[in-house]
């Protein structure tokens, strides 16, 4: 095979064999993926199986998405950010909010340029810019007070970049940007010139006491800020593969280009059923309510172990090496001896993310959940 530079730095995605090791069986604690069993919103259900019935959105166009989402789209974001978008100029519909990532990044970046993310961050955010040709520049996230709070001095020594590739709450951490945190942002994009790339896909999964702010509204970013959502996660549609990139109206256009020629269309059925989920009443704050009774089930059964506690999401970490295990040595220990599928976080940042394992708590019951404790005690003996 011949070499391709674009692979080299490029770390593998350890989800799926973590899974393949737990296989099917129903013993297994599931904490490696981001599913979840909490449904759909039914509405949502109904008027995709409408739509597959009567054959609506069975088409290649329109290439950008169908109407009725975009404009669905235009119409939450208003609501979010206080900006009218231009459904037609300013929307583009995605398969999969992940699928957003790299056509934005095609658009706002050159091979060679820095992209700031948190370490830890999503793997698939960080491996994409790699793909990209860009070049990662990590700022750690750091634990205060039992939460993960930005690192805002590293950040303000960010001195060049094209875009800032940030979430908030944060895949794997949970971690949530407060005002402060956000302005500092906006710091560093003045000064640099760079994008807010602002992956949104969970923005409403926020816990008791903490912020949730769009950077839109923070003095600044709106007129920078690139918006990647989906229906995935707040509105527990993974399968569908919706999402969508909102933005500036010159920078969209481009984008625009990226996302046809990456992958042509999204689905239209399940387009309808995104359509409705935006506009009819949606379960999340009852779905947030169930996470985070699932979040503290999890603190409350690692309590005096090195967890750390999330602002939001869908997950949370613990350190293995504060346990004197590598996060790789931890991971199979809970599988083999604990019966606990968790991910260790290799490929998810570097001096911070590789000391941790994630837990993801949105596809168990809190009565499952509470087998934590004895199940981490077997792992560990």
């Amino acid at each position: 095979m011949r070499p391709n530079s674009r692979f080299a730095q490029v770390q593998s995605f350890d989800i799926d064999k973590v899974a393949a090791a737990a296989g099917d069986d129903p013993d297994v604690l599931r904490l490696e993926n981001l599913d979840t069993d909490v449904p759909p919103p039914p509405a949502a259900v109904a008027a995709t199986r409408e739509a597959l019935a009567e054959g609506t959105g069975n088409s290649w166009l329109p290439f950008t998405g169908l109407p009725v989402l975009c404009q669905a789209v235009a119409d939450d974001l208003r609501v979010r950010t206080g900006i009218g978008y231009d459904p037609l100029r300013q929307v583009v519909i995605t398969s999969g909010g992940t699928s957003a990532v790299m056509p934005v990044l095609l658009a706002t970046t050159e091979p060679g340029d820095p992209v700031v993310l948190t370490d830890p961050t999503y793997a698939g955010l960080l491996q994409r810019v790699r793909l990209s040709g860009a070049r990662p520049h990590l700022v750690p996230l750091r634990v205060q007070d039992g939460y993960w709070r930005l690192d805002r001095a590293a950040l303000a020594e960010v001195r060049s970049a094209a875009a800032l590739l940030l979430m908030s709450p944060s895949m794997p951490s949970g971690v949530v940007f407060d005002r402060e945190d956000w302005e500092e942002v906006a710091r560093v994009c003045e000064r640099t010139g760079a994008y807010l790339i602002y992956d949104a896909a969970m923005e409403r999964i926020v816990y008791d006491g903490h912020p949730r702010i769009n950077p839109c509204r923070v003095d600044g970013l709106a007129e920078r800020t690139i918006i990647i959502g989906s229906v995935s996660k707040e509105y527990r549609m993974i399968g569908w593969r919706i999402g969508w990139i909102a933005g500036p109206a010159d920078i969209m256009a481009r984008i625009m280009v990226a996302t046809i020629y990456n992958t042509t269309v999204a689905g239209g059925f399940q387009q309808i059923g995104a359509a409705t989920a935006l506009r009819e009443p949606s379960g999340v704050a009852e779905a947030v309510a169930e996470y985070q009774a699932r979040h503290d089930t999890v603190i409350e059964q690692l309590a005096g172990l090195p967890v750390v506690r999330a602002g939001g999401g869908w997950s949370c970490l613990v350190d293995a090496e504060a346990m004197g295990l590598t996060a790789a040595d931890l991971s199979a220990r809970l599988l083999e001896r604990g019966r606990v599928a968790a991910t260790p976080m290799t490929a998810w940042g570097e001096a911070v993310a590789h000391r941790y394992v994630r837990l993801v708590y949105s596809n168990e019951p809190v009565k499952r959940l509470s087998e934590l404790r004895a199940r981490f005690t077997a792992a560990l003996e």
